[in-house]
């Protein structure tokens, strides 16, 4: 039962990520800002993303985007379900819960696809002071924000775990 845990922080995410966007969808016009706070350096704001990460696929055809945004991710999000709970200790229990947060945004965002007509809501938009050529960085979501931070500590473990360590 230990290994299935870190799936408590998967249901918490995907409610997190579908609650503040069916409010999103509830209360702010889709392309417009609702407010901005501490200055301009967050906007909550209604847009979608008809594609993936940096709208990247957006003029793809709806089968290949029915491929690669739909059944990819499914395939994917489930052989990490199975990496999470397999009875083997190449994992840190830290490192479960990383994928655990990741398996969460990823259901999160292919909840959007599949009940959204291929669309994300995105809705946090953050000031970037002109970092990597950008004005404003890319709108995203919970679920962005969980894929992402939880990618990043998952590397972060892997690179600086020592050798004596379960990997």
């Amino acid at each position: 039962m230990k290994r299935y845990r870190p799936f408590l922080l998967t249901l918490f995410i995907i409610a997190a990520d579908q609650i503040t966007k069916a409010l999103i969808v509830h209360y702010v016009p889709e392309n417009t800002v609702l407010c901005s706070l501490f200055g301009d350096f967050l906007r909550i704001v209604h847009v979608r993303n008809t594609a993936v990460a940096f709208s990247l696929g957006t003029n793809f055809a709806v089968p290949l985007k029915i491929v690669l945004f739909i059944i990819v991710p499914i395939v994917v999000v489930v052989l990490v379900c199975v990496f999470i709970v397999r009875d083997r200790d190449e994992l840190t229990s830290f490192q479960r819960w990383l994928l655990a947060a990741f398996v969460g945004g990823g259901v999160g965002n292919l909840i959007d696809r599949i009940f959204r007509g291929m669309s994300v809501v995105d809705f946090i938009s953050t000031n970037n002071y002109g970092w990597f050529g950008m004005e404003r960085f890319p709108t995203y979501n919970v679920a962005d924000a969980s894929i992402t931070v939880s990618v990043i500590l998952l590397m972060l473990t892997i690179l600086f775990s020592s050798k004596g360590e379960k990997k």
